[in-house]
């Protein structure tokens, strides 16, 4: 069988592809940074991906997801005449089968070792025995928090920390720093994507509430992060800083 000339227009599709279907992948987002040494043709950012330059690679599959590429991009990819498969992840066990529906897409014939490790490192994941509550920003200015139905607000729950705001109407919720504030969670959680908070820019924002600051990658990428990632979220949740 021929190899699937793949574009992933997702990081972490990018990363699950190249390690699992080398030679595959002939084109990626300017924002796919995994596997280290990535070297394939950029397409673009995943909001704003070059529709002409990847329609002139003409690849077999177009990997997407609805959360992070926009439907117009996807419509003129469709319109070119592309394969465009578009993932749909809000829970971990969803993110598992979108991850072998586009590895088979992709032409893996046999499961890979890291998707196995991943599951099985989510089996009994390093939890709090008293469930802890958070407020979880993913963006300020304005202040955007995790509201219902994420994927990584369902990996926090496993390890034993609710989002507050999981019940609001909204997924990514637009709350005014007061209300954060005012909420007084157990935690204020950090990561360092889609903004990247530090040390140095978030903390000063929640005095006296501690702070946890994570890895992006481990919270909100679906591929071989998945395996590691208990250990590194629970790790960083059990280090917070007053």
């Amino acid at each position: 069988m021929s190899r699937v000339r793949v574009v992933s227009l997702v990081p972490s599709l990018t990363e699950a592809v190249a390690v699992s279907a080398p030679g595959a992948l002939v084109a990626a987002t300017d924002w796919c940074t995994h596997p280290a040494g990535l070297d394939v043709a950029r397409a673009g950012g995943t909001k704003n991906p070059a529709v002409d330059r990847i329609t002139a690679l003409a690849p077999d599959l177009v990997i997407a997801n609805e959360e992070e590429n926009r439907q117009p991009d996807l419509d003129a990819l469709r319109a070119a005449g592309l394969d465009v498969l578009v993932t749909h992840v809000r829970t971990l066990p969803q993110a598992f089968s979108e991850l072998d529906r586009v590895l088979t897409a992709c032409g893996v014939r046999s499961r890979p070792g890291w998707l196995d490790a991943a599951e099985a490192a989510w089996e009994a994941p390093p939890a709090f025995q008293e469930p802890r509550t958070a407020v979880v920003p993913i963006w300020r200015r304005p202040w955007m928090v995790l509201g219902r139905d994420t994927f990584a607000g369902d990996l926090l729950a496993r390890l034993g920390v609710r989002t507050l705001y999981a019940d609001h109407s909204e997924r990514y919720s637009r709350i005014p720093l007061d209300e954060l504030r005012a909420a007084r969670p157990d935690m204020v959680v950090l990561p360092d994507e889609p903004y990247r908070f530090t040390a140095d820019d978030g903390p000063e924002a929640f005095p006296g509430l501690p702070c946890a600051f994570l890895s992006g990658r481990h919270l909100t990428w679906y591929g071989p992060s998945l395996a590691k990632a208990p250990e590194v979220l629970g790790r960083a949740l059990r280090t917070v800083r007053r």
